[in-house]
């Protein structure tokens, strides 16, 4: 159990049939009534994120989340088989558990992070960006510049990123996992 009073950003709770990590808390002191905790919680399986208020001490679960570092090794049919770099130990997960961050794995991709709790799996992290090259793309033309709009790309991976129109087919990009974003050429 842990008191609303020691919510820090990083740690995770159970509350609400879930498993939150705490974005961010408040701790508030009206001039009338008592104190009290004004949290943001992220729903770690879901994404989904929740402003929520706790009396001030109030005694919650604490969730003890496991972090284990994996790597990317080969697709098996629909799954995705990951390799745990301290144990070496194989598992496969499916494009559900992974999520929309599946579009940017491409084999040996490191620094994968997998979330347990009580021994299921409950999310995915991917590294915040990625070195992908670019599959298919429009012809440049004579004019376009590297500043102002953009054109479709489709990455080596499948995912398709809005790319500026000096990039061509062949051009290695880096892209953010988290916004779908390109970066920069490589």
């Amino acid at each position: 159990m842990i008191s609303s009073n020691d919510f820090r950003p990083g740690i995770t709770i159970e509350y609400n049939n879930g498993i939150w990590q705490i974005i961010e808390a408040m701790h508030v002191k009206p001039g009338k009534g008592s104190a009290f905790v004004r949290a943001r919680l992220k729903n770690i399986e879901t994404g989904n994120v929740l402003e929520t208020t706790f009396r001030a001490g109030e005694k919650v679960p604490s969730a003890t989340v496991e972090k284990l570092d994996m790597q990317y090794l080969y697709k098996s049919g629909e799954n995705f088989a990951l390799m745990c770099n301290e144990t070496y130990e194989q598992i496969e997960l499916t494009v559900k558990q992974i999520g929309s961050a599946s579009e940017f794995m491409k084999e040996g991709l490191e620094n994968i992070s997998v979330l347990k709790y009580q021994g299921r799996i409950i999310g995915v992290d991917l590294p915040n960006t990625v070195e992908l090259i670019v599959a298919e793309t429009t012809p440049d033309e004579r004019g376009d510049t590297s500043s102002g709009g953009g054109k479709p790309a489709t990455l080596e991976t499948g995912a398709v990123v809005t790319v500026p129109f000096h990039i061509k087919v062949g051009d290695k990009v880096r892209v953010d996992t988290r916004t779908r974003k390109y970066i920069t050429r490589v």
